[in-house]
């Protein structure tokens, strides 16, 4: 890489990691930077999966006082997010690229549409089932979805933060910010595995991963910051307006 496109890898490292911490599709900035690099699709995505991890580990210690009371939870959850990252990093490298790539602007759609509809569901299901054990984690509909967003998260994570949020959204009486929490440990679960898994099979830029890794690390902790002075309305705003910007980019692609 020249001096200006490692700059511009490490600035996309660091808005990816604010981005991601906060709502997520920090991918949708690397990404792009990283192709225009010279990298090839696949060498890109496994580089960006493996740069953003300490991005995600910086956004999830950055609100880790959110986190305290839910570690049954996470840990539930975790499993899924690890069966499903590395479900989706075997399909990366097995399935042809088209074979996502159609159907990710409807997914990431559809979970704009839960998110901002998502406070009119749960009064309704809160409503409609106000002792509900399953408002407290989710149940199996949120262990099961969790766990195919994961999928999708190893195979190409953009959005799938978007997604996470809007589930968690309906199906857990929770904060919005002790949502983004959760899901910021989800990613890390996700793309930890997924990365682990392309170590061994797959080839990185190892420029590439550190420049992003430095970069996301200190974003993480700046989204930490910022995102937790968000009001629910903001940052359900900032998800939808991100989200849309995020199908934009994928249909352009």
């Amino acid at each position: 890489m020249t001096p200006g496109e490692m700059l511009a890898v490490f600035g996309a490292g660091v808005s990816a990691g604010a981005i991601n911490t906060v709502v997520g599709s920090g991918t949708l900035i690397t990404f792009p930077v990283l192709l225009a690099t010279g990298l090839t699709p696949v060498t890109a995505t496994v580089s960006n999966a493996l740069g953003l991890i300490p991005g995600n580990i910086s956004g999830a210690f950055g609100y880790r006082r959110e986190l305290k009371g839910q570690g049954r939870r996470i840990l539930k959850l975790s499993v899924g997010a690890l069966l499903g990252g590395i479900t989706g990093a075997i399909l990366l490298l097995a399935l042809p690229a088209t074979a996502f790539e159609l159907i990710v602007p409807v997914l990431v759609g559809f979970a704009l549409v839960l998110v901002s509809v998502q406070p009119l569901i749960s009064k309704r299901m809160r409503r409609n089932a106000p002792s509900d054990t399953n408002r407290r984690d989710g149940g199996p509909l949120l262990f099961v979805g969790l766990t195919l967003a994961s999928v999708y998260g190893g195979y190409f994570s953009a959005a799938q933060g978007i997604i996470y949020m809007s589930l968690m959204g309906i199906l857990l009486d929770e904060t919005m910010q002790r949502l983004v929490a959760v899901k910021n440990v989800l990613v890390a679960v996700v793309n930890a595995v997924a990365a682990l898994f392309f170590l061994f099979v797959a080839d990185f830029d190892w420029t590439a991963v550190a420049l992003i890794a430095a970069g996301s690390a200190l974003g993480g902790q700046l989204g930490a910051k910022v995102g937790r002075r968000f009001s629910p309305a903001v940052l359900r705003a900032l998800i939808v307006t991100i989200g849309v910007v995020s199908i934009v980019q994928l249909l352009l692609r």
